[in-house]
């Protein structure tokens, strides 16, 4: 019998935003064509980006391998349309920039790759073999953070895991698109976790998921029942999905400063990622499309999509019927973690959770000032991670380095807790970044430098002592 399990950890932190998901709560998910031309970045995921391996002027079908390296942490990137490479060359990119992309002529006939086959029932294959089809098919993390899975479930033989969790609290507010996966296709998403349990051997499985959706706990519970699959109810509270509260919330064990999940022997994917996988295993297809929240008060028609990788945003929004008024901003993911866009000439990418929409009045905008702070200690009563927010925020905008080392800057999740109960709105999300930047640029500086002395010392490690 599925067991659900009742027992809530105390966590600290955290706060109650309007959650907006009413919009697309009950839109069941609508699947969408890929428009004329699409545009596929080659570095959709985190770590290494992909080299192209089409040209202008090739064929493709659904699948086909259009980008992959050969270093470890990185993921392969397929077509997700049949056509002709009109062109390979840096686009606009949703997390910034302009980054390398396949852009192709979609031929409307979505002819899938001949290469492309079902592969062998993960029942029946090794942990290993598991992992390289994982990585074959191009699936990563689709909560957002886009970590390759397949680095993911192959922990070092000294952190064993004893249990896996898949994370369908979305506590993200206006985002849905996990809420209706688990409604609508929950086989897939248990056939995934049974699949991830394998391949990193653990013989515990929880589908965590906000206690408010009971239509999905109570079909994921009937999808489970039999299998020894547990459902964790998640008290609704933002960042309840943020990958080392849920491991406290769920299992009471703390991920140490600086640690990963794997250290207290845990697995955490989303629930996108663990569809993702069942489905490759079982229709051979590789990760090409995803569904996608489209929501705000500027959309017509709030949905929830299942959208071809590569589409523009603005294919998305037409799909949803256009807007109603212009948007005062558009953000790629929720309200409190999601990524403002310039253009809506960007495309959907495998990390793309929604859209939203929001007009001029629910955006809020505010011209940026000096960081301001009255000492009321809301941000370090809001910070799940047990930080002192303001500090961060102040040692980065003085360039105090080695304070924020200090004060452990990079246990910082960005959940954006600490800004939404400033009283003073100080940016303080945006200086951590700044901050966790400047740091990760001073390593590298530091590591070049460790390199450059270290071949000094090999050139003259012949001399002869003379």
């Amino acid at each position: 019998m599925s067991k659900t399990l009742r027992l809530f950890h105390r966590i600290r932190g955290g706060i109650y935003p309007p959650r907006n998901k009413h919009f697309t709560r009950e839109r069941p998910i609508l699947k969408i064509e890929a428009p004329e031309r699409v545009v596929i970045p080659l570095q959709q995921h985190i770590g290494t980006p992909c080299k192209p391996r089409v040209k202008k002027g090739d064929e493709v079908g659904v699948g086909t391998l259009i980008g992959d390296a050969e270093a470890y942490v990185s993921s392969p990137v397929h077509s997700s349309v049949s056509g002709k490479v009109a062109q390979v060359a840096p686009q606009p990119h949703p997390l910034g920039g302009d980054k390398l992309a396949v852009i192709i002529e979609n031929d409307g006939l979505y002819t899938p790759d001949p290469s492309l086959r079902a592969p062998y029932p993960w029942r029946e294959m090794p942990p290993e073999e598991i992992r390289k089809a994982v990585r074959s098919a191009g699936i990563v993390g689709m909560g957002g953070a886009t970590f390759p899975t397949h680095v993911k479930l192959s922990p070092p033989s000294d952190s064993p895991i004893d249990t896996v969790i898949i994370n369908g609290s979305e506590c993200e507010p206006y985002l849905t698109s996990d809420f209706r996966l688990l409604v609508e296709e929950a086989d897939l998403v248990v056939e995934g976790l049974n699949i991830i349990m394998k391949a990193v051997g653990a013989g515990k499985g929880i589908v965590a998921i906000a206690d408010k959706k009971i239509e999905a706990i109570e079909n994921v519970e009937a999808t489970a029942r039999g299998t020894g699959i547990e459902v964790f109810p998640l008290k609704t509270r933002y960042p309840a999905g943020a990958e080392k509260v849920l491991i406290t919330n769920v299992l009471g064990r703390e991920v140490p400063s600086g640690g990963l999940p794997m250290n207290v022997g845990v697995v955490v994917n989303n629930v996108g990622t663990s569809h993702a996988m069942a489905h490759y295993f079982a229709a051979g297809l590789p990760l090409v499309e995803r569904v996608v929240t489209v929501n705000g008060s500027a959309v017509v028609n709030p949905s929830n999509l299942m959208i071809p990788l590569g589409t523009s945003f603005s294919a998305a929004v037409e799909a949803c019927g256009g807007f109603r008024e212009p948007p005062g901003k558009v953000i790629m993911g929720g309200p409190m973690m999601g990524l403002a866009q310039y253009t809506l000439d960007v495309p959907v990418i495998k990390g793309t959770s929604g859209i939203l929409a929001l007009s001029v009045e629910e955006a809020g905008y505010r011209i940026p000032t000096e960081p301001i702070c009255i000492r009321c200690g809301r941000c370090v009563d809001a910070c799940p991670m047990n930080l002192v927010p303001t500090y961060l925020a102040s040692y980065t905008h003085a360039g105090k380095w080695d304070e924020l080392r200090r004060f452990n800057i990079l246990d910082c999740i960005e959940c954006g807790c600490c800004t939404y109960v400033c009283p003073t709105k100080n940016p303080i999300v945006q200086l951590v970044k700044t901050g966790k930047a400047e740091l990760a640029r001073m390593k590298r500086r530091e590591d070049k430098r460790k390199e450059e002395l270290a071949a000094v010392d090999a050139e003259g490690g012949g001399d002869d002592g003379e």
